[in-house]
């Protein structure tokens, strides 16, 4: 089992890494990634969590339900099958793709 979850939390780290605008660090403990999601350019971490739930059918939980510090990130449970891992890494980039594109500056 400790080599599948370490299969599955390599697998959604570096899909998560792939997903512009989206920075993932390895996790060391648990079944849960919080990847940092402020490069999307939205209003705020719960913002994120719920157009991911309604337009890309991914379940996320907020950073901030972690406290305040954790806005901008999210918490994603890796503690599923590595198919259904992909198909939602695949959701999110899917997602984040139609987002509008974040300003370049000034």
């Amino acid at each position: 089992m400790l080599a599948e979850f370490r299969e599955r939390r390599d697998a959604i780290v570096r899909g998560l890494n792939e997903v512009a605008g989206v920075t993932c660090r390895v996790p060391h403990g648990a079944f849960y990634v919080f990847p940092n999601v402020a490069g999307l350019g939205l209003r705020s971490s719960a913002d994120v969590a719920d157009r991911l739930l309604n337009e890309a059918g991914v379940a996320a939980l907020a950073g901030t339900c972690f406290g305040a510090q954790g806005e901008g990130y999210l918490r994603l449970s890796y503690a599923n099958s590595l198919p259904n891992l992909e198909k939602a890494i695949s959701r999110i980039a899917a997602w984040s793709s139609r987002l509008a594109p974040l300003p370049t500056g000034r």
